[in-house]
């Protein structure tokens, strides 16, 4: 039998409702709850293994406070960059690692520091970490 993969967009779309989900500090019960559907349902949309169609997207999209192009930024296969004025999308990675545990708690522990400067001190001893281990590689 053969094993049917996503489409690289309902991933990374869905990868964008996981991250967003998480981010806002909605469970995914809570979700299916607000869109009247099962946390099953939303775990198959976050897996891409559901495709979103577009009324449930613009449902979700109102849900979690942002526009439907949210979950589009960086798509696969997308020539137009966010904001419209050519600039460099972001990397894959970028939102590969958003949407993991480490990722996500990062970021969400990250924005919660109020010192511009500590903020700053913390980029730097995180990049001076990357170019050490990087040497030893």
């Amino acid at each position: 039998m053969i094993k049917k993969t996503p489409n690289p967009v309902d991933k990374h779309v869905g990868s964008r409702v996981r991250m967003r989900r998480v981010l806002i500090g909605m469970s995914q019960e809570k979700l299916g709850e607000a869109l009247g559907i099962t946390f099953q349902q939303i775990q198959k949309y976050e897996k891409g293994t559901n495709r979103i169609g577009a009324s449930r997207m613009q449902q979700i999209a109102t849900v979690m406070g942002v526009p439907v192009s949210y979950f589009f930024d960086d798509a696969p296969g997308s020539d137009v960059k966010p904001g419209g004025f050519g600039e460099a999308a972001r990397s894959d990675y970028v939102v590969d690692f958003l949407t993991t545990t480490e990722g996500l708690q990062l970021n969400k522990s990250f924005v919660r520091i109020a010192d511009a400067k500590v903020r700053r001190k913390i980029v730097d001893l995180v990049s001076a970490l990357a170019d050490q281990t990087a040497k030893a590689s």
